[in-house]
């Protein structure tokens, strides 16, 4: 005797309704398209941000360089110019201005470096003087005031490998590094924290008292007063960037903070 199935006449007229009903149908693709797209949105954020952040700290590096080459700029060639404390206080003040958007010296370090040579008759290269500005520990990647060819031949000038700057002879070029600690707008879920680095120098526009220095003009005398820090279990690397800053150096390679 064939068994009698139970009908749900109310379930299938419900069904036949549901699949013939599309007006939901936009709002759905909108849920379902909604993450993709708001992903995309912020990546690209993120990327411009960063993209506007390093054109900043360029531009910056590039701005420094250029006072720094004109400090004691004069209408007569036949005036000698000492360059003095209060010169570079005002070329960091216009820094820090100039940096304000990104909070660049919250969050990074200026190094002003005069390149000469050791004598007026010779072309080895050596650091006379760095000052510095921003509350980060960083050096310069090509040594500290004093550096020079004449006790380490292999000091070349500063810059990358094979393309290093050099002085000209009885002269001086103003080389400048800026070093910025970037943090995504969205944490690190799109772009690393990362150390953005760039250099740029120009050669000084006028006559120069480069045997002077610095001179005590009695300004604030904005040194580099910082000390590269020995190793620890706790930071192993030769430097104190923040924690999640992913970065490359000349004595540890690339490598990241935790």
């Amino acid at each position: 005797m064939p068994v009698a199935l139970p009908q749900f006449p109310k379930l299938r007229k419900f069904t036949r309704r549901l699949r013939g009903d599309n007006s939901g149908l936009a709002l759905i693709e909108f849920a379902l398209s909604l993450p993709l797209f708001l992903g995309l949105g912020m990546f690209g954020t993120e990327v411009a941000w960063y993209a506007v952040t390093s054109m900043n700290v360029s531009q910056i590096s590039l701005t420094i360089a250029d006072n720094a080459a004109r400090m004691g700029q004069t209408g007569s060639s036949s005036s000698v110019k000492t360059i003095y404390r209060s010169d570079l206080n005002s070329i960091f003040s216009g820094a820090e201005k100039q940096g304000e958007s990104i909070d660049l010296i919250q969050n990074g370090r200026v190094i002003v470096t005069s390149l000469e040579t050791v004598t007026s008759l010779t072309s080895l290269q050596y650091i006379r003087w760095q000052r510095c500005t921003g509350m980060k520990n960083y050096s310069s990647d090509y040594g500290a005031s004093g550096k020079s060819e004449l006790l380490d031949p292999s000091f070349d000038g500063m810059g990358p490998d094979g393309r290093e700057i050099r002085a000209p002879q009885g002269d001086a070029v103003m080389y400048v590094e800026v070093f910025y600690e970037y943090q995504g707008l969205f944490g690190d879920m799109f772009i690393s924290n990362r150390v953005i680095k760039h250099e740029a120098a120009f050669p000084i526009r006028d006559d120069r008292n480069l045997s002077a220095g610095v001179a005590d003009d009695g300004a604030t005398d904005p040194t580099c007063d910082t000390t590269t820090p020995e190793p620890t279990p706790e930071n192993p690397y030769n430097d104190n960037a923040a924690a999640g800053v992913c970065h490359t150096t000349k004595k540890d390679g690339y490598h990241c903070h935790t």
